[in-house]
């Protein structure tokens, strides 16, 4: 006579929610006899604490990161022509002289494209801290024909162009004479009368032919403070636009 031994079938046991995690939390409330509103009421209240805190961290963060007094070298020579023996920060001039210290104090950058059209690009730079808060700065331009390029060097020419300036931007550096950055002196008036003509637009669609125009021009300069100046008049000129339509 032989003996069986049959085994009962286990039944699977989930783990319990990690103490402290979104789901214990609304386990323990429903315990307690919370209600679903209320639930919902909390956990809105939990994420927005979660968000300041996030957001607090960053800036610890950040103000130490510039407290390391990060120093852009400009790698760059230039080799013949009238700017002979000057020199400029390229991209990753840039990119090794801030992620050392930024990953020192859980930072990180990264970049997106942000939008590709065939007489426009945008990039848009991320800056992130290990506690889950980040922030971005986008800039955009048209691709760089000048200088016999194709149509391929042209979009990267710009995309890296915009890289270097949306890194540069979030972070809060720049190099010794960054207006010119190894790139001749920009007469001011050509700034000056960009600026009135993006003032004095009369339709959204002028205003739209004279911000594509005139960052044609004023991206001769590589200046960060000449795109935010066009910029910020073509914006103030939307509004007013945009308000008496």
């Amino acid at each position: 006579m032989s003996t069986e031994i049959i085994e009962a079938p286990q039944t699977a046991v989930s783990a319990p929610a990690p103490a402290g995690s979104p789901m214990a939390m609304a386990i323990a409330a429903l315990q307690s006899g919370m209600s679903p509103e209320q639930i919902s009421a909390m956990m809105d209240l939990q994420d927005r604490y979660n968000a300041t805190q996030a957001k607090k961290a960053y800036d610890e963060a950040f103000a130490a990161f510039k407290a390391e007094s990060v120093r852009i070298i400009k790698g760059r020579d230039v080799k013949d022509g009238p700017l002979k023996g000057k020199s400029y920060a390229e991209l990753h001039d840039v990119v090794n002289a801030v992620t050392p210290a930024l990953s020192k104090h859980g930072l990180s950058s990264s970049w997106k494209l942000t939008k590709d059209e065939k007489d426009w690009m945008e990039v848009t730079c991320y800056l992130r801290h290990v506690g889950g808060h980040e922030e971005s700065v986008s800039m955009g331009g048209p691709p760089d024909a000048g200088g016999a390029k194709n149509a391929i060097q042209a979009r990267a020419s710009t995309k890296t162009y915009l890289e270097r300036y949306t890194l540069k931007a979030i972070t809060g550096l720049s190099e010794q004479n960054d207006d010119t950055d190894g790139r001749p002196a920009f007469d001011q008036d050509i700034v000056d009368d960009w600026v009135a003509a993006a003032e004095s637009a009369a339709t959204l669609e002028e205003l739209d032919q004279t911000w594509k125009d005139g960052l044609k021009e004023l991206g001769k300069t590589d200046s960060l403070q000449v795109y935010e100046r066009f910029k910020a008049a073509v914006s103030t000129a939307k509004k007013r636009l945009e308000t008496n339509k």
